[in-house]
């Protein structure tokens, strides 16, 4: 294996890796608006709960300040993801970018090699065409 062929294949395990990553990256963003989606549905319950009981509707001035506050947490927890998963895009963006760099590196090897060999294929048929001019 030569070492053009290795760095392709450390690039695609690189570019797989940071693909695994924003995947997870991903899952945890879903997951926290998931959060934020329950909550709200939580807050409607709350609040429909208070219109059937007057004696409950004591309680939800409380259960809104602690709703607010966890919706703030849930949403700051969003947008710092949201950040994670930008670095992560663009880490993954420049990991395809070299990966293509090396496999255009390994494609122009290849084909070097593949023509020097054609080269030296002709020049062994010419010299021998040379040969058998010159005996008869």
């Amino acid at each position: 294996m030569s070492w053009a062929q290795s760095l392709v294949k450390l690039s695609a395990y690189e570019v797989e890796v940071l693909q695994k990553r924003l995947g997870e990256i991903a899952d945890r963003r879903v997951q926290a608006e998931m959060k934020l989606v329950m909550l709200a549905a939580e807050g409607e319950a709350e609040a429909e709960n208070a219109r059937r009981d007057a004696e409950h509707g004591w309680y939800q001035l409380g259960f809104l300040e602690g709703l607010r506050t966890r919706r703030a947490l849930i949403q700051a927890d969003i947008a710092q993801i949201q950040i994670e998963e930008a670095g992560a895009r663009d880490a993954l963006a420049l990991a395809f970018e070299e990966q293509k760099k090396y496999e255009q590196v390994a494609q122009g090897i290849r084909m070097a090699r593949a023509k020097e060999t054609a080269r030296q294929e002709t020049a062994a048929l010419d010299e021998l065409g040379l040969r058998m001019a010159a005996r008869g």
